[in-house]
């Protein structure tokens, strides 16, 4: 009986544990958490389920999804996770994936009370060539080409404006996209939505002769 009765009280500590995790990582969500190392993120994307998974907050605080790469995750709300994944994932769909990241799993140390407010992250992109005010730029995460387009004074009268490039690194591989801002004026191209990442570079070149 003895034995019998100390099992039921394990197996209803660990119960009582597992509510108390999950009751915690809902109150932190709600209160903008910021999450920690140790936690454990939710991520679906709708558009590639093979995407869908829970994700453990690595002790340098960054987390790795597929096609996505290596993610900041520590120091973040879920919101602001969300946005950077969004951002990451974008390249390798034809239109912004639909990406949802939740708070599965508190780390168990970590502390719920209020945290000091901190300086929002700032990404770092730089423009070349033929805009209004070349060289670095400090954006918030989340900018869009055209709200950067715009930061950068737009363009001068020399710019191929249809032959932007973006140059991007993702883990130590550099990849360059064609940009038509044209078209993104036109409506025939959504990129203008796109968000830029840390570390981004436009190349504007100058029109040729009759371009």
């Amino acid at each position: 009986m003895s034995r019998l009765c100390f099992n039921f009280h394990a197996a209803l500590g660990r119960l009582l544990l597992a509510l108390a995790l999950l009751t915690g990582a809902a109150a932190a969500q709600a209160q903008g958490y910021r999450i920690q190392p140790g936690d454990t993120l939710r991520i679906e994307v709708l558009e590639d389920e093979t995407l869908n998974r829970a994700v453990l907050v690595s002790p340098d605080g960054r987390i790795t999804v597929p096609l996505a790469g290596s993610v900041t995750a520590a120091g973040r709300t879920v919101e602001g996770v969300q946005e950077a994944l969004t951002a990451q994932l974008a390249p390798s769909f034809a239109a912004r994936p639909s990406v949802y990241v939740s708070l599965q799993q508190v780390a168990p140390q970590a502390e719920l009370e209020p945290v000091e407010p901190v300086e929002p992250l700032l990404y770092d992109v730089y423009a070349l060539g033929e805009v209004g005010s070349p060289g670095r730029l400090e954006v918030e995460p989340g900018t869009s080409l055209l709200q950067l387009f715009s930061e950068v004074g737009g363009f001068t009268p020399f710019a191929a404006t249809r032959r932007i490039q973006l140059r991007r690194v993702v883990n130590g591989v550099e990849t360059i996209y064609a940009i038509d801002y044209q078209a993104i004026l036109d409506g025939r191209s959504p990129n203008g939505t796109a968000s830029v990442l840390d570390g981004d570079v436009f190349v504007i070149p100058e029109r040729r002769l009759f371009e």
